[in-house]
């Protein structure tokens, strides 16, 4: 059988499933259908209830009318900046941030201490997992190798079908411990056996963050400063969680809402991240800020960038998709907080590294790339750059492989799709169930 000449065969050359699957876009509009449930204005639909996290983009103005705002993210009651800025010197915020998302209060220093512990004990794999696992077939693609590996790990939990609050709870701490080793060592698989370059299989250490083993499971050398531990740190932070609302913590509820295990939850948010639109933009920030770089010499002159970004716009310049990436939010408007405080952090790094010429251009893109998208686009709400912008500078800067930008994210984001697993499972008791009206044609 010939699928791909069944596929293509119709009267007009175009796919059968093309043809047959379109539908008018006067259907969505008479049938108040939001498509990617969002409006106009980015703003999603409502369909849950969650006390784990908030977005504020928009006030209440006169007449009850939304009034663009600076973003906010705030985590279980407090400000993310807030979270962040608390923070001493030599302290690492990601396990007490796990903490507060997963139980719903801040540890206090003895709990703190005791989560640090049991992180640290769960911060392995079976035997011979890595060798077995991991390595047993290495793909480019390291998403698809942390999900493989983590629907793989339910084959060693003697309880892993259980979905009550407890053993979730308990799954979701050992693959929060485990995310990092999943990624790192798929990437050193995939870099030794498709690359051809040296394996490295690094143990985490006890008593360090999980910035701290990320760096020193990737890098040969196992070295870093304390200034990129930092970074890294706070990166994880902003990235844990965003307001329940997303695609992949969406797709956890609705998997978990049906009663499966934590491990096909997971897996399956895993899938919904891996999509460009969703936990890959990052790095198309840094390939157009790449082809920007090949074609203006002077990173300082800001009339040949907003130049080059016109014609960006205009579809006239690196992927012709008229995009500037990292520019606007489904739900920012004015601005970004995740943006605003990885700014400072990378401009810092920046000069640590010497790549103060890097961070001056991604600097005049930022200032340059709203006023060219308001002369070529009719805007209903702010355009201001988020996380993603400064995001993928930051990891390159760390000399983080692009393969494993995504992964990160996800490393950052299980600790949220468990909160997510956990409220979901507490106190919703109904499959998710959407509805979709049928505007099939009856032939007979």
């Amino acid at each position: 059988m010939d699928i791909e000449k069944i596929a293509q065969y119709s009267s007009t050359q175009q796919p059968i499933c093309v043809k047959n699957d379109t539908i008018e876009d006067a259907l969505f509009e008479k049938y108040g259908v939001n498509r990617g449930l969002r409006d106009i204005n980015g703003k999603g639909v409502l369909t849950g209830l969650t006390k784990i996290s908030k977005i504020v983009s928009f006030t209440t103005g006169p007449e009850n009318k939304p009034v663009p705002c600076p973003g906010e993210l705030w985590y279980r009651g407090y400000n993310v900046k807030t979270l962040i800025g608390e923070l001493g010197p030599h302290e690492y915020g990601f396990e007490r941030t796990a903490y507060l998302l997963l139980f719903g209060d801040r540890p206090t220093e003895s709990q703190l201490i005791e989560f640090q512990a049991i992180l640290d004990e769960c911060r392995c794999l079976p035997t011979n997992f890595t060798r077995d696992v991991i390595m047993k077939a290495p793909s480019h693609d390291i998403m698809n190798s942390i999900t493989r590996s983590v629907l793989t790990l339910a084959s060693y939990d003697e309880d892993s079908t259980t979905s009550t609050v407890e053993n979730s709870l308990r799954q979701c701490i050992q693959l929060i411990a485990q995310y990092p080793m999943l990624s790192v060592y798929s990437y050193h698989a995939y870099n030794h056996y498709e690359n051809d370059e040296s394996m490295y299989i690094h143990r985490p250490r006890k008593g360090k963050s999980a910035a701290e083993n990320f760096l020193l499971m990737l890098r040969p050398d196992q070295k870093f400063t304390e200034l990129e531990a930092k970074v890294l740190d706070v990166a994880l932070m902003l990235h844990m969680e965003h307001g329940g609302g997303n695609n992949s913590t969406f797709t956890t509820r609705v998997v978990t809402s049906s009663g499966s295990d934590t491990y096909s939850a997971m897996a399956a948010a895993m899938s919904s991240l891996k999509g460009p639109r969703h936990g890959g933009a990052n790095i198309k920030v840094v390939q157009m800020m790449d082809d920007i770089k090949s074609h203006i010499s002077d990173w300082e002159d800001r009339d040949a960038i907003k130049a080059y970004l016109m014609k960006i716009l205009n579809k006239e310049a690196f992927d012709n998709s008229g995009l500037i990436y990292g520019m606007g939010h489904a739900v920012y408007s004015m601005s970004d907080p995740r943006e605003e405080v990885l700014n400072g952090y990378v401009e810092a790094l920046a000069k640590e590294k010497g790549m103060e010429r890097d961070y001056i251009l991604y600097k005049n893109v930022e200032e340059l790339a709203p006023e060219a998208i308001a002369e070529t686009r009719k805007i209903f709400k702010g355009v201001s750059p988020n996380v993603d912008f400064y995001s993928g500078l930051l990891y390159k800067i760390l000399d983080i492989p692009e393969e494993l930008y995504t992964p990160l994210f996800a490393t950052a984001r299980i600790v949220g799709w468990s909160a997510h697993r956990i409220e979901e499972l507490v106190c919703m008791n109904k499959i998710i169930r959407p509805a979709y009206k049928s505007v099939m044609k009856e032939i007979e």
